[in-house]
């Protein structure tokens, strides 16, 4: 279907035998210990289809008590993943890469089905993640210190790189692969042993993951999981006690401010990886092709339920019209469909909660005298879809251009100088990533001086790479993920004074 235009949805039963028996073969229980247990309370929790509303397994559903026990697990298993050789670590994360490459159709229907997007992204995101576990295999070889005289001459100096310790992971549900990779990656590189809480939303990607941790030879204990309903209830013990030595998480700012304030008392490592409000500047210089086709990879990609999406389209004066008219013929020609359907490039929201923000953000727009170009409604019929839809003249004021919208819609705003620009773009509390198109190589130079965020992409829409550093400014986050920064954030630095060996 077209976007905006209802369609039944049903699956063809080739497909249907095929998503059953992908299924029945995924992990539904809790990883501790190298075991798969069941919930130590007997209770499930279903996982949804969001393209049509029906229930596709159920997974257990940890306790406070499966917790402790996966933090326990975690414990014992620190020393001696620690003392591996990096070598061997290094050849572990190689193999799990191998065999997620291997597996790419089951990952990719496995996501489809769970989260919603097209089989297309989804075979995208495998690649992707994966990636994130070649590339910290390359760095588990290449963690090093350092030696030196004191520059008095008196001592020696030496400068020792080692493990943080048993690590809390909390993922999103929108990139159930990537996320999980991206933080198990380099935590097994440095030697950490982990405690994975994936998103109950999208559990059967990180069990399956998991699983193939295992296959890859990752020792008993070493990965742990605990899918929850309870999130708070089954973290917050986790947070608080003294052996866990780092806390890494993916999500809203709302959510991780509140887990910073738990993780204060006990001075716990963190890495915070929050919400986005991302610029999408378009200059009167910008090749417009190419600004059109990037802002359809920046806001459509994961069908705009990504912190790097696209939120805010500021566009010069003297090409608003053709940019948004352009814009809105690409996005309204859309197929919207389940992701397992031939040619679908945008799937469903999330859940009903999702939707029904992204149609009050527009319903707001709209109110105050934006114009809808394409899309603005739901899409009628199972499932939680929305069409994909472009805004033009949208005042400032609009509770879109402040939210993340986390949804297919992009809101065209125009403005007159560079000054203005900047100035709209940093009007926010966020700070993820930036996206601007322009023909001058100075202005492009002045943006990376001027614009607040901590990713930028110039005259592209797609910026996430394994090999760079992923991460936000202001209420964005704290620290890296991805290039050598991400595995540093699983290290702890000591440094040794020692007596001038010829004195």
């Amino acid at each position: 279907m077209t976007a905006g235009t209802a369609s039944a949805r049903s699956v063809p039963p080739e497909q249907a035998a095929r998503e059953a028996e992908l299924l029945a073969g995924v992990p539904t229980d809790l990883l501790v210990g190298g075991r798969w247990v069941p919930a130590s309370s007997g209770e499930r929790f279903a996982v949804e289809d969001p393209s049509t509303g029906a229930v596709l397994t159920t997974v257990a559903d940890a306790s406070v008590e499966d917790g402790a026990a996966a933090l326990d697990a975690a414990v014992a298993a620190q020393a001696a993943w620690g003392r591996t050789a990096p070598r061997e670590r290094a050849e572990v994360l190689r193999r799990a890469f191998d065999a997620v490459v291997a597996r790419t159709e089951d990952l990719a229907l496995l996501m489809t089905l769970e989260m919603g997007k097209s089989l297309a992204e989804s075979r995208g995101e495998v690649t992707y993640g994966a990636e994130f576990l070649r590339w910290a295999s390359e760095q588990a070889t290449h963690v090093a210190g350092r030696y030196l005289p004191a520059p008095d001459g008196k001592q020696r100096i030496l400068v020792v790189r080692k493990p943080v310790g048993p690590c809390l992971l909390i993922t999103p549900w929108n990139f159930p692969l990537a996320m999980a990779t991206r933080k198990i990656g380099p935590a097994l590189a440095a030697g950490c042993t982990v405690v994975l809480k994936p998103a109950a939303e999208t559990p059967l990607t990180s069990l399956l993951f998991a699983k193939v941790l295992q296959d890859a030879g990752v020792p008993d204990g070493v990965v742990n999981v605990v899918p929850c309903t309870r999130a708070g209830e089954v973290t917050g013990p986790l947070i608080a006690d003294p052996r866990l030595r780092k806390l890494s998480f993916t999500g809203s700012t709302a959510v991780g401010k509140q887990l910073l304030k738990q993780a204060a008392d006990g001075v716990l490592r963190t890495s915070m990886e929050l919400g986005g409000n991302a610029p999408f500047l378009v200059f009167e210089d910008a090749d417009l092709d190419a600004a059109v086709e990037g802002a359809m990879l920046a806001k459509l990609r994961n069908g705009g339920e990504a912190c790097t999406s696209a939120n805010r389209f500021y566009v010069h004066a003297a090409v608003a019209e053709d940019f948004s008219r352009r814009l809105a013929e690409r996005v309204g020609a859309v197929h919207v469909s389940r992701g397992t359907e031939s040619g679908a490039q945008v799937g469903p929201l999330i859940d009903e909660k999702g939707r029904s923000k992204v149609a009050d953000l527009v319903d707001d727009a709209v109110s105050r005298g934006a114009r809808v170009l394409t899309g603005g409604s739901r899409v009628e019929g199972p499932g939680y879809f929305y069409a994909p839809t472009v805004l033009a003249d949208v005042p400032l004021g609009s509770r879109l251009l402040a939210e993340e919208i986390f949804g297919p819609v992009a809101p065209v705003v125009t403005f007159e100088t560079e000054d203005e620009a900047v100035a709209l773009a940093n009007d926010t509390e966020y700070g993820l990533v930036a996206y601007a198109y322009t023909g001058s190589t100075a202005r492009s130079l002045r943006l990376v001086e001027r614009l607040e965020t901590g990713m930028l992409g110039l005259n592209t829409g797609v910026i996430s790479n394994p090999a760079a550093p992923f991460g936000g400014v202001k209420q964005s986050g704290l620290g890296r993920e991805g290039g050598e920064e991400g595995i540093g954030e699983y290290l702890e630095t000591l440094y040794a004074g020692i007596a001038d060996p010829w004195g």
